[in-house]
């Protein structure tokens, strides 16, 4: 899932995204549906494993101050009504299981809090935030396809977690990715267009502050993009792709394009108001509070820091 990335700036370029970070895990997809293997393996006083519920699990800081996921021996773990998945093992042949709950586990010394991958993925190491991501994922899809589509008959876990199977009509259903993209669009002067989102704009709880580059550009701000198709404009020394984040259910590539006009005439539909912004601009509006931001674990902040040319001010998960 880590793809090559080349820019024209260096601090980046060997930074990826924690999510698709090589993670150390072997997903070993070939054990899925041993079940001698997977009963050995869960029974293996090696064996780590924990809860996932509501798309959260629970994290810690450990004694030197990085945080890691609340894991415990197999033997150790909740009982649980066969929602386990096997997520894979390690170089050391650690194995790995993911339990879905309704809810997550009490914890005695009450140092350890709940986060989703917005928060974690920003904190957990690769290991960690893959294993997070890959048992988000299965637990996402699991509470919202456990009906077969072809016939409406409650389906049955199998493939540890990775297959649901329809016991009356026989049909297998399988995890899907629905792939999406973002852009970070410049101009002849090496501006960045940025949009913000129409429903950003309303409500009390949301920030009119909040800006990103456009996911459908023509169709939402109406700035044309370079030749190719319509689709992007590959200029000698830009990046070609972004790592791809995967959120449950969902695949987001990441790439630059070129606008061969300035001009914006935003939908209304998507976006409630775009703007054209040079670096220095860009600047004077994160240290104003103008303008927040992107969170850090996001493509559009990867992507405006690649154009932006040193690390976009952090900002929190919450």
């Amino acid at each position: 899932m880590e793809a090559p990335v080349t820019t024209w700036t260096d601090h980046t370029a060997d930074r990826p995204i924690s999510l698709t970070a090589p993670s150390g895990v072997d997903r070993a997809a070939h054990h899925r549906l041993d079940e001698a293997w997977l009963a050995a393996a869960w029974s293996h006083p090696s064996t780590r494993c924990f809860v996932v519920s509501g798309g959260q699990v629970l994290i810690d800081e450990t004694p030197d101050g990085a945080t890691e996921l609340v894991m415990t021996p197999s033997f150790e773990a909740p009982l649980t009504e066969a929602h386990r998945y096997f997520l894979g093992t390690d170089e050391d042949g650690t194995s790995y299981f993911a339990l879905q709950k309704d809810s997550l586990p009490g914890r005695m010394d009450q140092s350890a809090r709940p986060a989703g991958l917005r928060e974690a993925g920003l904190l957990l190491s690769p290991r960690d935030a893959g294993l997070m991501a890959h048992a988000v994922a299965l637990e996402n899809w699991q509470r919202l396809h456990r009906f077969c589509s072809r016939c409406g008959e409650r389906t049955v876990i199998a493939a540890a977690g990775h297959i649901r199977r329809c016991p009356a009509c026989g049909a297998e259903h399988y995890p899907r990715t629905d792939p999406a993209v973002i852009m970070a669009v410049t101009d002849g002067e090496d501006r960045i267009l940025l949009g913000r989102q129409v429903h950003w704009a309303r409500g009390p709880l949301l920030d009119p502050r909040r800006f990103r580059g456009a996911r459908r550009v023509h169709r939402a701000v109406g700035a044309p993009r370079g030749p190719g198709g319509g689709r992007r404009h590959r200029r000698p020394g830009r990046v070609r792709r972004e790592p791809a984040v995967a959120f449950p259910s969902s695949l987001m590539l990441g790439f630059m394009a070129h606008a061969t006009s300035t001009e914006i005439d935003v939908d209304g539909d998507e976006i409630h108001e775009a703007r054209w912004f040079s670096r220095e601009e860009l600047g004077a509006a994160f240290e104003s509070g103008e303008v927040l931001p992107p969170y850090g674990i996001s493509i559009a902040a990867r992507l405006i820091e690649l154009w932006y040319g040193r690390p976009l001010p952090t900002r929190s998960a919450f």
